[in-house]
């Protein structure tokens, strides 16, 4: 446990940001998911045992880790966004009874020929977002 907050400081000071209570706790929330949740979810963890963060301070440290790259929203369904502290490349998939969240490998899909896209398009990123029934449901 120790070791992992020592990664959590040494990753936030690599990329310039303080490393403040909040901020340790919301990246360090993440990195212990896979389920990709939402700030509601991350404010309901955090103040489970002893409510002390506030939703304007998890929101803002949300934007602050993302700037700098180390956490990447994800909109899978309108109207909400979810949170990743996995920023390399990768897809999902969504369970359409469940709601469950899981990732897919980049390497998983063959490549998208972005050649064949309208004339005059330039693609910045894409990520594929696969619906369907999981193995629980």
């Amino acid at each position: 446990m120790e070791q992992q907050a020592d990664n959590v400081v040494r990753i936030l000071k690599a990329q310039g940001l303080r490393v403040t209570p909040q901020r340790f706790a919301v990246y360090s929330n993440l990195l212990d998911r896979q389920d990709h949740p939402t700030a509601e979810q991350i404010l309901s963890d955090l103040n489970r045992d002893a409510p002390t963060s506030s939703q304007a301070t998890v929101y803002s440290s949300l934007q602050a880790l993302r700037d700098v790259g180390l956490v990447r929203e994800v909109l899978l369904e309108e109207g909400v966004c979810r949170y990743d502290a996995n920023v390399s490349p990768h897809h999902h998939f969504r369970c359409r009874c469940c709601g469950a969240i899981e990732d897919i490998a980049w390497e998983k899909f063959q490549c998208i020929d972005l050649q064949r896209l309208r004339p005059g398009l330039q693609v910045e990123d894409y990520e594929v977002t696969v619906h369907g029934v999981c193995d629980r449901c």
